[in-house]
């Protein structure tokens, strides 16, 4: 069976190094936010390129966080994608704000030129939460653009898209803020649920640690109203001595898989992305699109032994929880985000496929007919 994600396969690459490393937390007898934190830490801030990462207990608690350390009120207003997962618009909503969409294009990123018509509009919105969907960086040029024109704060959805570029510029690094996802089918995920929020002001840094840390000033001394949301000492020393350090090799991989399946799935049912030239993408899903019998060609794969998935079959504004919460804005259109969830389906990409399972992918893709 070809799969979406091998955890089998990657435990026999690092299971030594992850033993080393539960043994190493073991032996010190710390387990909460200690010296394998605190060296995570400084190792993907370093990897980033930012002045501090702060370990939280998963993605979503990180934008979360990241929109409290921005002072959100509740009832603000925060642009965000109606094409992520429900985690993006959930952090959103659980800072008590109200979550206004824009569409995609035809990469499944937030239109950045619809925030820009949105934010003239309304200049009373401060906040903007975009993905880099599927590892697939926005435009930082225009991203900038968008801060600097309109003074806004951006907290950088980042959890696909670890290393990701565009003209060289780092996902992540526009915004105030930035938050990723350890989540075990993330590039850089970890054996559990964990995450980050990265920035580079010391304030907004000094301020994460106190809300991830019950809002504790100090021990018993508590500030302000906080979470319990911590990255554990054995999740961080397996991150950084198990996984870290294969992240950029992993990547290349998965870019070589992808240049595969862009080049050689030859299908006119089946629409393959095409990265602007600028961007340098991670790969975290290879989404293609298909106009007519996704079902029947997932059935196809499958007939073959080879799994694929739906990212995502339903928009965030037609989820009943948000129906449920009651508050929130479709400032437009949002016809290319109903495309993706009616045709999108995701090829299996990740760094333990072997070549002859990458052939099988596109020999499947190739042979099938609805």
């Amino acid at each position: 069976m070809i799969l979406q994600n091998d955890f089998k396969r990657q435990w026999r690459a690092i299971g030594p190094q992850v033993l080393e490393a539960v043994q190493r937390v073991g032996t010190s007898g710390w387990y909460i936010l200690g010296k394998e934190v605190e060296e995570f830490e400084k190792a993907l801030a370093q990897f980033w390129g930012v002045t501090h990462a702060v370990g939280v207990g998963n993605g979503m608690d990180a934008l979360e966080i990241g929109l409290r350390c921005l002072d959100l009120q509740p009832g603000n207003k925060v642009v965000t994608t109606p094409l992520s997962a429900f985690a993006t618009t959930l952090a959103i909503l659980r800072a008590g704000a109200v979550p206004v969409f824009v569409d995609v294009d035809e990469l499944g990123r937030i239109r950045l030129d619809q925030c820009r018509r949105l934010l003239e509009r309304d200049r009373a919105i401060r906040f903007l939460v975009p993905v880099h969907l599927y590892g697939f960086a926005l435009d930082m040029r225009e991203l900038q653009r968008l801060k600097d024109d309109f003074d806004i704060l951006i907290i950088e959805d980042c959890a696909q898209s670890i290393g990701a570029t565009y003209r060289g510029v780092s996902a992540g690094t526009v915004g105030q803020v930035a938050a990723t996802s350890f989540y075990p089918t993330k590039n850089l995920g970890a054996l559990g649920d964990g995450g980050a929020l990265l920035t580079n002001d010391d304030g907004i840094a000094s301020t994460a640690r106190s809300l991830r840390n019950y809002g504790q000033a100090s021990q018993y001394i508590h500030a302000e109203i906080g979470l319990n949301s911590r990255l554990d000492e054995i999740h961080a020393a397996i991150l950084k001595t198990a996984l870290l350090p294969h992240l950029s090799r992993w990547t290349e991989t998965r870019r070589t898989i992808a240049h595969s399946y862009r080049e050689r799935i030859d299908n006119p049912r089946l629409r393959t992305p095409l990265p602007e030239t600028d961007m340098n993408p991670v790969w975290h899903l290879f989404p293609v699109t298909v106009e007519e019998g996704r079902d029947a060609l997932r059935e196809h794969l499958g007939s073959l032994e080879i799994l694929s998935g739906v990212h995502y079959p339903r928009i965030i504004p037609d989820q009943a929880a948000l129906a449920a919460y009651g508050r929130y804005e479709v400032a437009c259109d949002l016809k290319n985000a109903l495309r993706f969830a009616n045709t999108g389906l995701s090829l299996p990409i990740h760094p333990f496929l072997r070549d002859n399972e990458v052939e099988a992918v596109i020999s499947a893709c190739n042979s099938w007919t609805p």
